[in-house]
């Protein structure tokens, strides 16, 4: 049985997916604030940490730093895009914004279990010869260092996360671009499109492909 703690001081909200959660076989873990949630992950290693970030004490933000090893699904009202794009480049696997679909929530857990690179949470992910570094953000291509913007870093980690599937367009729009003025298909092709001028500069190797109509994978061939 996979173990969930939940960091959320709304209990209406708490008591909600606790209940949703363990109709569909989960054990949940609870907690308040951020002070108590960094006691309750030094008690316990959960499987999978849903993360509010407006916490009295110690913010989200802050406990988000101290989780290591464990999967973490933000679920907050924050909207703005630079934050969003922070904490994924910060470590969060996911982020879905209140008030949130319970369904989709669902999928979303069920996607991080079912994903052993994400479950593991590695700090450092690899692709062919690329290296990306969750701790100093740093990415390589051998013993070259690609400069990469916040959002070109994000899709990248996004893509490297899950090195075999198709991630849509959409789903890459919702994690790193959500309410920003700038989230349209177009930007974000022009950051594919940067993204892929910045590491086939190194070898003239092209590690992204996109998949018509879907979105984008690393190309495995």
């Amino acid at each position: 049985m996979k173990n969930i703690l939940i960091i959320d001081d709304d209990i209406h909200i708490g008591n909600l997916l606790e209940e949703t959660l363990t109709k569909e076989g989960y054990s949940i873990l609870r907690a308040y604030s951020g002070t108590e949630a960094l006691f309750v992950l030094s008690q316990s290693k959960p499987d999978l940490v849903l993360l509010d970030l407006m916490l009295p004490g110690l913010n989200g933000e802050e406990v988000l730093k101290q989780i290591k090893g464990i999967p973490v699904i933000v679920v907050s009202a924050k909207v703005d895009v630079d934050n969003k794009v922070d904490l994924l480049i910060g470590g969060a696997v996911d982020y879905v914004t209140k008030p949130f679909n319970t369904k989709e929530l669902l999928a979303r857990i069920a996607i991080q279990f079912r994903n052993p690179v994400i479950a593991e949470t590695v700090a450092t992910l690899s692709f062919d010869d690329i290296t990306l570094n969750m701790d100093t953000h740093i990415v390589t291509i051998g013993e070259d260092e690609i400069k990469l913007t916040r959002t070109e870093y994000a899709i990248l980690k996004q893509l490297m996360q899950h090195p075999t599937q198709v991630i849509t367009k959409s789903l890459l729009l919702d994690r790193i671009c959500e309410d920003s003025p700038d989230c349209t298909d177009s930007s974000l092709k022009m950051h594919i499109s940067n993204l892929r001028k910045k590491l086939r500069e190194v070898n003239n190797k092209d590690y992204i492909e996109a998949v018509w109509g879907i979105g984008f994978k690393l190309r495995t061939e």
